[in-house]
């Protein structure tokens, strides 16, 4: 039966019996299954040269565009402690929104009058200030008159000074006159004495003679008397200048050092006055902070310090506030090796966790589920974990993102990249190159996130 053997028994078998031996030896499985493999094969080769969009693949979450729109931690500026809440989870508030109310820990801030009794010492060394100020102005209108008296009684010395020079210049004057009227009368009286010892004058002449040389000698001695005198006076006039000055000096000297006293002690007042308004500023600052308020306008998500009576400490976190307005952004993190394909206003493919979708990575356009996204900023610095951060924002010229995402939802992106043929694709990963770089033209950029509101 198997045509083996020389000795075949096909013809003695009569196979009209048979059909299903008949059925066996005419069967046609074999070309059959050589056609499907020939089709097969030509489909595959077709297929190879379909295109295929490459991509890159990478996760993140959802966050805020701008800085200001994302969850924020409200911090306590002061120490305190918690005397009443006026919020709680889930509750809407507005900027200024008042969120709870503390009460005083330190014992320096305890009593309850520190702000009026701080104004009081502000007035007090104001009212020194300005006595100070009387104090320095009054010395200086001290000096001025110093000064001025000063230069009165100067002029008065210095002309008196100068007249009994001239005194001295006159008697100097009345000496040589009276020196010469005295050799006069010397000679007169020599020459009186020549013709009495000839009998030629009587001895009343020569006596009237001697009594007026002996009174131009007495008048000699006079005039050297008052210009002795004078010259005194000169001394005396130089002298008594010379006080006059060492007086005004020493005044002035003792009246300025007074007022060097006087404003310091008013620049001492000043910086308390200074130091005691900054006290009373950061009081009155600290009192205000006992009331803690929300920065924004959002939603209560998580109370961190929870209790009445529980101290808070400075800086310490208290509640946390999502943004009741803000624009959704995509926070994605890519390799190093994918860095360099990336570029901004560049399109990304994106699936949100919680949306039913159906991917077909290498046709994105056949895709259902997912929507898309522009790049609109790339990290410039590696994070810990060696991934760079990329922001994604909302194509305006595309879907909607869906109203119910919320910040923090899960999300996967595909950063689109060239077109190429899918045998291309295969060639490329068997051989572990990287995708082609693809550069956006220079028209291409990003398009402005549209604003997305949290349903209340």
């Amino acid at each position: 039966m198997l045509n083996i053997s020389l000795n075949s028994v096909n013809r003695h078998v009569n196979r009209d019996g048979f059909d299903s031996l008949r059925k066996v030896e005419e069967r046609r499985s074999g070309r059959v299954l050589l056609r499907l493999l020939i089709i097969f094969s030509l489909l595959f080769l077709l297929s190879l040269f379909l295109p295929w969009t490459q991509h890159i693949r990478a996760t993140g979450q959802l966050t805020a565009l701008q800085p200001n729109q994302r969850p924020q931690r409200v911090q306590s500026v002061i120490g305190g402690q918690i005397v009443e809440w006026y919020v709680r989870e889930g509750d809407l508030v507005a900027a200024g929104d008042t969120i709870l109310r503390l009460t005083e820990t330190k014992d320096q801030y305890f009593d309850t009058s520190l702000l009026d009794r701080t104004r009081s010492q502000v007035l007090a060394k104001e009212m020194s200030l300005q006595s100070y100020q009387s104090k320095v102005s009054a010395l200086a209108d001290q000096m001025e008159a110093l000064r001025e008296s000063g230069r009165l009684r100067t002029e008065q010395a210095e002309n008196k000074l100068q007249q009994a020079r001239l005194t001295v210049a006159s008697d100097s004057m009345d000496l040589e006159a009276t020196r010469l009227n005295t050799q006069v009368a010397r000679e007169q009286y020599e020459r009186m004495q020549a013709l009495y010892d000839q009998g030629l004058k009587s001895l009343t002449d020569l006596e009237n003679r001697r009594v007026t040389y002996q009174q131009a000698q007495a008048k000699l001695l006079s005039a050297e008397n008052r210009l002795l005198a004078s010259r005194n006076d000169v001394i005396n006039a130089r002298v008594e200048l010379n006080a006059i000055q060492a007086k005004l000096r020493d005044d002035l000297a003792k009246a300025s050092s007074e007022r060097f006293t006087a404003l310091s002690g008013r620049f001492d007042a000043e910086a308390g006055v200074a130091k005691l308004e900054n006290e009373y500023s950061n009081y009155e600052r600290r009192t205000e902070l006992y009331i803690l308020r929300a920065p924004q306008s959002g939603y209560i998500t998580e109370i961190l310090a929870a209790g009445i009576g529980e101290n808070l400490s400075a800086g310490e976190e208290v509640v946390t506030i999502v943004p009741a307005d803000y624009e959704l952004a995509v926070e994605m993190f890519v390799r190093p090796i994918d860095l360099p394909l990336l570029n901004t206003g560049q399109q990304v493919n994106i699936q949100f966790e919680g949306w039913p979708s159906i991917v077909f990575s290498g046709w994105p356009n056949t895709s259902y589920g997912t929507y898309s996204g522009m790049v609109v900023a790339i990290d410039r610095t590696i994070n810990a974990t060696g991934r760079y951060r990329v922001m994604v924002a909302p194509d305006e010229s595309d879907e909607e993102w869906p109203d119910a995402l919320r910040v923090g939802s899960g999300a996967t992106a595909l950063v689109l990249l060239k077109d190429v043929p899918i045998w291309y694709e295969l060639w490329r990963k068997i051989n572990g190159f990287p995708p082609d770089l693809y550069a956006p033209t220079k028209s291409t950029a990003p398009a402005a996130p549209p604003k997305i509101k949290v349903p209340k």
